[in-house]
């Protein structure tokens, strides 16, 4: 649809595309605003072996690994006084 402004003819802004930059800034502000840091961090193999189990397809998996670590955390800080 095309909006005339006085002696002007525009049309609807055209959705932008934002930059791998830009949408990294996004992502990182959004995570900032609710509480969360973004790390990478080294693991070993036994490590991983320990968070998983017996569990040898989600040794690959890095969803598996980092829903491990994350049910981990919460049961050894919720243990904290």
């Amino acid at each position: 649809m095309t909006q005339t402004c006085g002696d002007t003819t525009t049309s609807p802004a055209a959705p932008t595309t934002r930059s791998a930059a830009a949408e990294r800034m996004r992502r990182h502000r959004e995570r900032r605003r609710e509480g969360l840091r973004c790390l990478t961090i080294e693991l070993r193999e036994t490590e991983i072996d320990a968070l998983i189990g017996k569990k040898s397809v989600a040794r690959n998996d890095e969803d598996a690994i980092r829903d491990a670590l994350y049910a981990h955390l919460e049961r050894t800080l919720d243990a904290m006084p």
